[in-house]
């Protein structure tokens, strides 16, 4: 529940004053000893906390889990093992897990997903990088178009999806190797291309780093770029950019 929820439920008399005493405790955040979770970050960014799952124990993870889901809201964990998702779901049920992109979820609300996001990648190989882009921008609420396998070594499979591309409020251009697609594709359209250097590649790609270095010297205007195999950061960008499109187009309707 958010704060705003709380305090309608109070009023409604659907909540004690003495059980939101106990909810608001926890504000701004949960002590757990190894862990201090942020309920206050949604308030602060718009987005809840995510869980980083790599280098927690199964224990860890299931019980930050716990914890976050208590209060009735989405909880998202990014770079989760299959073991620490059979841990969460014994605790909840509800728990669902994305092999690909190692994205484990806890969707509480129903959200409409709404605006457009359009995720590409140079390769099939780029799509454990991808999903965990793609599943993070709809966990947030985006609309997501899956373009995958449209590197410039066959240019013409990314041109094909061009108007597809100039739809989109935000495209996310995730690629190994070389990584020109992020430049070729900036080029194409009038929306802010986000560009993720993965780390496929053979010896002289240097782990994503050939790519990561193409990306930054980009020639084509209104490109950004995030770290190597940063799908989630990617993900959770291009969500706030697709919010932002949504807002500015409601506000011109005078809504």
């Amino acid at each position: 529940m958010e704060v705003k929820e709380v305090l309608e439920k109070v009023r409604n008399q659907e909540l004690s004053i003495q059980e939101a005493q106990e909810y608001l405790k926890s504000l701004p955040y949960e002590d757990m000893g190894f862990a201090k979770l942020d309920h206050h970050r949604r308030l602060r960014s718009g987005f809840g906390e995510v869980i980083y799952c790599a280098g927690k124990t199964v224990e860890q993870t299931a019980k930050i889990f716990q914890a976050m889901a208590r209060r009735e809201t989405d909880v998202l964990g990014t770079r989760a093992s299959r073991e620490q998702y059979e841990a969460v779901k014994a605790l909840l049920p509800d728990a669902q897990y994305h092999e690909i992109g190692r994205v484990l979820r806890v969707r509480r609300k129903k959200l409409e997903p709404e605006g457009l996001v359009a995720v590409c990648t140079g390769g099939t190989s780029d799509m454990p990088v991808a999903e965990e882009a793609a599943l993070t921008a709809e966990f947030f609420g985006a609309r997501v178009e899956r373009i995958y396998d449209v590197g410039v070594a066959g240019i013409h499979r990314l041109l094909d999806q061009t108007e597809k591309l100039r739809k989109a409020n935000c495209i996310l251009a995730i690629a190994g190797m070389e990584g020109a697609l992020a430049t070729v594709t900036a080029g194409l359209v009038d929306r802010p291309v986000i560009a993720v250097p993965t780390s496929v590649g053979y010896g002289a790609s240097f782990g994503g780093l050939s790519a990561l270095l193409t990306m930054l010297n980009s020639c084509a205007e209104g490109l950004a770029v995030v770290n190597i195999d940063n799908g989630f950061g990617a993900g959770y960008l291009g969500a706030q950019i697709n919010r932002l499109a949504l807002r500015g187009s409601t506000e011109e309707k005078g809504e």
